[in-house]
């Protein structure tokens, strides 16, 4: 029985999620031995199992890393969703800003802190991956470690000065180390045995749905085009 499952992307990143001369594309099937079919005009993909797939998740894996690609993520970093003990989050700006464009962009500027200091900060301390892209912040990386992450940027967003963000971060950074020595000492658990829950979900990213409607993809094309236009000309004012 064949399993098929559908999702849209951005347009602007249906080039990157093929690959020149389809490398990425070949290189998501070889990963997951699933079949990929999409759609450059319209970002319509759909993922399908093959007589080779083995794994129940695949097709779940597969959707997961196309997805990461849609969000912005360097195809590179998406194919390390490979790697069970790694998840993707997205979280939808417009949860915490309402729907103010101004108001989208300042909190991008924040998140991301002058000369991308803030997001580099947080990749360092938690090692986790941070992609920042139309109304959305994207982070892979450990379950732990994401939730950390989207902590952090949690405060950012209901404006805590930048400071209690990096004590925060300091905080994190020392308890993951911390752990870390004693998974040296003590041995690694079994990550069976931890509950990993599905964080894609509606309650965290409204606009990251297996369909994608065409109208709420045009819109943030249009205001991925306005962030590059505005990030070229104007410093993100920062305020600490």
């Amino acid at each position: 029985m064949v399993n098929i499952e559908y999702l849209k992307i951005p347009k602007d990143r249906v080039g990157v999620t093929i690959g020149k001369n389809g490398k990425i594309k070949h290189q998501l099937e070889i990963i997951t031995k699933t079949e990929l079919k999409i759609d450059s005009d319209t970002g319509n993909i759909s993922i399908s199992s093959t007589d080779e797939t083995d794994d129940p998740l695949a097709i779940w894996k597969a959707r997961y890393m196309i997805k990461a690609i849609g969000r912005g993520f360097n195809p590179e970093i998406a194919l390390k969703l490979e790697n069970e003990d790694l998840i993707l989050e997205i979280i939808n700006l417009q949860d915490y800003v309402g729907k103010s464009k101004k108001a989208l962009v300042r909190q991008k500027g924040r998140i991301i802190g002058k000369g991308g200091r803030t997001r580099q900060i947080m990749h360092d301390m938690l090692e986790v991956e941070i992609s920042i892209y139309g109304k959305t912040v994207s982070l892979i990386g450990k379950i732990e470690n994401v939730q950390m992450a989207r902590e952090a940027i949690e405060m950012i967003l209901e404006g805590s000065r930048q400071k209690t963000v990096y004590a925060y971060l300091e905080k994190m950074h020392d308890k993951l180390k911390r752990r870390e020595f004693d998974e040296m000492v003590n041995g690694k658990p079994d990550m069976k045995d931890i509950l990993r829950e599905d964080l894609d979900s509606d309650e965290d990213y409204t606009d990251a749905e297996e369909d994608y409607n065409q109208a709420s993809l045009d819109e943030e094309e249009e205001d991925i085009e306005e962030d590059k236009d505005y990030f070229e000309t104007e410093e993100v004012p920062e305020k600490l």
